[in-house]
């Protein structure tokens, strides 16, 4: 019973109607059977915790949930657990009353029986605990990338269309004398200027593309690996078969 009862620590609390109630903080113990009849529920709504009877409570289906037979409402008016955590006989009356439970059927049933008293805190057990591996990331300067122009030089060769003028020889017959003024024999000559297209080359500066450097990130995966501690908890003078079976 004790292994169920620890495990009930930290359970949520359902009413009838599935309303949560709040999370179990304590269980108290019957000072003269040791069965459990109350549980210290926190609620959030008050500074000390609230108690709700285990008489006609239930483990749900769900695992960590505990449902009672009182609606979220009586716990809410219900006398408020004395910050020492223990309950006198006069405040156990009180809250038997708000409850309208018969004490002689207040505990939980754990097995047919049901017994009264006063009560006490349930044993808290040990704690066990256990270190785990948590990893962080952080950022750190794995290199440098930069950017450098630099001039290279480089034979460049461009073909230029171009034209030039000949001198060719037209004869023509003239076959009406009286047009021209003048017919004289003797030395003359003419003469014609002739043309041509010559290339010239000089450089220019032209911007081409620009040039930049981008960051990507990439998705990668790193193994960390390190020795963790974890406790184990020992039992003496307990019957270990016979507590699986009540599992």
């Amino acid at each position: 019973m004790t292994g169920m009862l620890e495990e009930l620590i930290g359970s949520a609390v359902y009413d009838p109607e599935g309303d949560k109630i709040g999370k179990v903080k304590r269980i108290y113990i019957d000072n003269s059977s040791g069965s459990p009849t109350w549980v210290a529920v926190s609620t959030g709504l008050f500074s000390s915790d609230s108690l709700v009877p285990l008489a006609g409570a239930q483990l749900r289906h769900d695992p960590g949930a505990l449902q009672v037979r009182v609606e979220k409402e009586e716990v809410k008016t219900a006398p408020h657990l004395d910050r020492d955590g223990l309950i006198s006989p006069q405040a156990e009356r009180e809250l038997f009353e708000h409850y309208h439970i018969d004490p002689s059927r207040a505990a939980w049933d754990m097995g047919g029986k049901q017994m009264r008293g006063g009560t006490r805190p349930a044993d808290a057990g040990l704690v066990r605990s256990e270190e785990r591996l948590a990893v962080d990331k952080q950022t750190e300067t794995a290199g440098t990338a930069r950017l450098h122009k630099y001039v290279e030089t480089e034979e460049q060769t461009v073909t230029v269309p171009t034209t030039h003028e000949e001198v060719r020889i037209e004869r023509e017959p003239i076959t009406d004398p009286s047009a021209v003024r003048r017919a004289d024999i003797g030395e003359q000559e003419r003469e014609v200027t002739l043309h041509e297209e010559r290339v010239t080359a000089h450089k220019e500066t032209v911007p081409v593309e620009r040039v930049r450097l981008a960051v990507d990130q990439v998705q990668d995966s790193q193994t960390v690996s390190d020795t963790v501690r974890k406790e184990r908890i020992e039992t003496e003078g307990v019957d270990n078969d016979r507590n699986r079976g009540r599992r």
